[in-house]
């Protein structure tokens, strides 16, 4: 008999009505479950590039410097105090003091010079270095995918035969001017370098504003050997002789990828001043060169999670 005030229930419908709260209970449980597993998701996704990002180690950059011609003493202190402050990086440096064209390195006698760097800044002026070994060495290691940025003189380094003519690609004075991307033998007056900028899709110049630099050289491009554009210097000429002028422009700036494993190379010929190697447009180019060689550019043009400058 039903108790008063309440409805007759058949067993089934008892264990059903109990089974509600119950099966609430463990909905909202399952629930909430899920939504604290998608927020741990959601947060782990998140920390990933964080974690990543800080324990990136700092890009192991060679920089060598000396040679004829250019004040090799300041440049190589300008220039790794303005890349670190661009980039996650640490250098070692390659200074010799030596201010002739035959001036080399010792550490590129070692077969396995490169085994310790990330990449190497080529900031030499050694025009008369010819021992094919010794250069075999340096070419050697960026044929087996060490990248490189090559400044200034650098493409005027290690040249030997008729290198006031095109070389022929494979000759056994090319290989240099193969890595490097451009066969340059000479160059025009000290006179300021209206720089203009011809990929603009490309992360190392994307957003790059043209400028004017103080005095100058231009080099010359006598052939291309892979090269890709990214930027031009115009510069007025004037004849001692005849006193006539003329405007003469060449690439100042571009790109290669270099032998089998197609290894990342920036180079500019800009960059024999003083004030050039320090200005802040300058400094950025190359900054932004070294992280593209090294696969660590954004395609805007930022450095990559994890190599950003470190704070001091």
């Amino acid at each position: 008999m039903a108790t008063q005030g309440t409805e007759p229930q058949s067993p089934g419908r008892w264990k059903a009505f109990r089974s509600t709260p119950r099966l609430l209970s463990l909905t909202l449980l399952f629930l909430m479950n899920h939504r604290l597993l998608f927020a741990c998701l959601a947060g782990f996704a998140t920390a990933a590039p964080l974690a990543q990002a800080e324990s990136a180690k700092p890009l192991r950059v060679l920089l060598v410097t000396g040679g004829c011609c250019h004040d090799y003493k300041e440049q190589h202190l300008i220039l790794a105090e303005g890349l670190s402050s661009r980039a996650n990086v640490e250098f070692t440096q390659a200074f010799n003091p030596d201010t002739t064209t035959k001036c080399t390195f010792d550490l590129y006698k070692n077969k396995d010079w490169a085994k310790d760097f990330d990449v190497v800044i080529h900031d030499e002026c050694s025009a008369d270095v010819t021992d094919p070994e010794y250069v075999g060495n340096i070419i050697a290691a960026h044929t087996n995918g060490l990248p490189a940025v090559n400044l200034h003189c650098a493409m005027h380094c290690y040249r030997w035969g008729n290198f006031h003519d095109p070389v022929t690609p494979g000759a056994d004075n090319s290989h240099w001017y193969e890595m490097i991307g451009l066969q340059s033998n000479a160059h025009g007056p000290k006179e300021p370098i209206a720089i203009t900028f011809v990929d603009a899709a490309s992360p190392i110049v994307k957003g790059f504003q043209g400028w004017t630099t103080v005095n100058e050289e231009l080099y010359n491009n006598i052939s291309f050997l892979g090269a890709h554009a990214l930027a031009k210097g115009k510069q007025t000429q004037t004849d001692k002789k005849t006193g006539t002028s003329k405007e003469v422009e060449t690439v100042v700036a571009w790109t290669n990828e270099f032998g089998p494993k197609k290894t990342r190379i920036f180079s500019t010929t800009i960059g024999h001043m003083n004030d050039t190697v320090k200005d802040a447009r300058y400094l950025d180019m190359v900054a932004r060169g070294l992280l593209w060689a090294t696969g660590h550019l954004t395609e805007d043009g930022k450095p990559a999670p994890g190599y950003e400058p470190k704070q001091k």
